[in-house]
């Protein structure tokens, strides 16, 4: 079936092909076009099931009403309910969003980039993957906006928000303490983001403030793999930790399948807390005790500025850290010995 125009909208309505369009293109008030043609524009075009043509209205106005959002992984709850939020506050401005899973791969993140610029997206809100930033620098360079979100570079251009690492990792890491755990590991993620290098020098610094220095950090990914993994090596030593810190709520849980294949209990024989939170932690067996970053908040205000830049304004502050919150469950007790 042949789609409808707005020239049968214009028969339909018994009106003019010039105020059909007007009408669609939101212009009705500029042009003063009355309440009752306005309606039988709409009620002709829902009729028909007319779906506007963006592609040519991109041409005529340059604009795509399109934003990319980059993240490292989907499979990453934590990235994929930043991905939903975005969408969601996108979505009622009435723009769409395109969103790319760099996979933690630069290069990937460069050649997705260069793709979606291609697009003509109207701006980028980006989770960088590593320590590159020039192919990010160039598409801002380019006219596009550009936000970084959760991940950030401190002293490049390119405006973020994320949460206060630091203040985290510090704040979980000294109640392990005060609940008498000395012997903390902390597995990390990806060792050249800003967050797992703030996450890790709170922990250090927590650390070394109550005169702690029987602590390991270990770690490369925030995968599950990489919990799993670095937790099975923890518990070969002969004086294992009582407690583990894991820097993401996919790391935590490949700590959980550790631990249960040798039988160890949370927070019997191991006390456990992760960074991130997640509606699942609640649910689990032991629900996990965690820091919880204000995903909402930061997608949202993630949005606000990417469009007060897409609309040529400035924003008040270009680097926005949020505070985080200590969430208390089931997951830490005190030493097991």
């Amino acid at each position: 079936m042949q789609k409808a125009n707005i020239t049968d909208i214009a028969e339909m309505a018994g009106l003019s092909i010039t105020t059909v369009s007007r009408v669609l293109n939101g212009k009705a008030e500029q042009y003063r076009i009355g309440k009752k043609s306005q309606q039988k524009v709409r009620e002709a075009a829902k009729k028909l099931n007319y779906v506007p043509n963006h592609f040519a209205s991109n041409l005529r106005t340059g604009k795509s009403g399109t934003i990319a959002l980059i993240i490292p992984s989907l499979n990453n709850p934590f990235f994929a309910g930043i991905a939903s939020e975005i969408n969601t506050a996108v979505r009622k401005f009435n723009y769409i969003t395109i969103i790319s899973d760099s996979d933690e791969n630069v290069d990937t993140e460069k050649m997705e980039l260069l793709q979606l610029a291609a697009r003509n997206i109207e701006g980028l809100i980006i989770v960088p993957c590593g320590d590159q930033w020039e192919h990010m620098k160039e598409i801002q360079d380019m006219g596009i906006p550009v936000i970084c979100i959760d991940r950030y570079f401190e002293d490049i251009d390119i405006p973020f928000i994320s949460t206060d690492n630091y203040e985290g990792a510090f704040n979980a890491t000294k109640y392990l303490i005060e609940r008498g755990h000395s012997r903390i590991t902390c597995i990390q993620g990806v060792q050249g983001s800003t967050p797992n290098r703030l996450r890790v020098k709170g922990f250090m610094d927590a650390m070394k403030e109550a005169g702690q220095e029987n602590y390991i950090i270990t770690g490369d990914d925030f995968t599950f793999h990489n919990g799993y993994l670095e937790t099975k090596l923890l518990l070969q030593l002969k004086e294992r930790p009582t407690a583990i810190f894991a820097l993401s709520n996919t790391i935590a849980m490949g700590c959980m399948k550790a631990l249960k294949e040798k039988n160890l209990q949370i927070p019997k024989d191991i006390s456990l807390i992760t960074f991130d939170d997640h509606p699942y932690l609640d649910y689990l067996s032991t629900p996990l005790s965690c820091v919880e970053q204000p995903v909402k908040d930061i997608s949202i205000m993630a949005v606000k500025f990417l469009l007060s830049l897409i609309q040529g304004k400035s924003i008040a502050q270009s680097q926005v850290l949020l505070k985080p919150n200590l969430i208390v469950r089931d997951s830490v007790g005190a030493p097991a010995e």
